[in-house]
């Protein structure tokens, strides 16, 4: 039985990300001109901290160098699989679609039904997911699965539909 401590006590979002990379400014400049994060702090040869777009946070993702030195990571050890960042539009999504494409990151591409998401890898080989979440009214009542993404059809679809308040707004 929990007590009124356990009961009362709930995560209620994930507050920030922190990265090892090899390379903290090669980092900084994919996220900054990929995804469109904004230096927030920076010790440099050290660390980064980026806050995305319109975020009131101090900061939304760390970067943290390790160094030529670094180790390999191996994808099949157990660990994190990876992160997600929302866009607001299937819109803005279609953008940076096309700037994953063109820096050779993009190795994925699904729509899960109250998702439409991209897959891509950092230059350190962290894997990243880019989201948009399709109105909650049109969520399916069980889970969807995965089919491939049809981002032409869903920006016919859905262009200019901002969803990002109906995941960020309690209540």
């Amino acid at each position: 039985m929990p007590t009124s401590t356990q009961a009362s006590a709930a995560v209620h979002r994930l507050n920030h990300a922190v990265l090892f990379v090899v390379d903290a400014e090669r980092a900084k400049r994919f996220y900054c001109d990929v995804l469109g994060f904004d230096v927030a702090h920076e010790i440099p040869q050290r660390a980064v901290f980026l806050r995305a777009r319109g975020s009131s946070n101090d900061h939304d993702l760390g970067l943290f160098a390790l160094g030529d030195q670094a180790a390999p990571r191996d994808p099949r050890a157990v660990g994190l699989y990876h992160l997600a960042w929302q866009v607001d539009t299937i819109d803005e999504l279609a953008v940076i679609e096309r700037r994953l494409r063109e820096v050779g990151s993009l190795v994925g591409a699904s729509d899960h039904g109250v998702s439409r998401a991209l897959y891509a890898l950092d230059p350190d080989g962290n894997e990243f997911e880019v989201m948009w979440a399709t109105p909650r009214a049109g969520w399916p009542d069980t889970l969807m699965g995965t089919n491939p993404l049809d981002l032409a059809a869903d920006l016919q679809r859905f262009g200019g539909v901002r969803t990002l308040h109906e995941l960020t707004t309690v209540g």
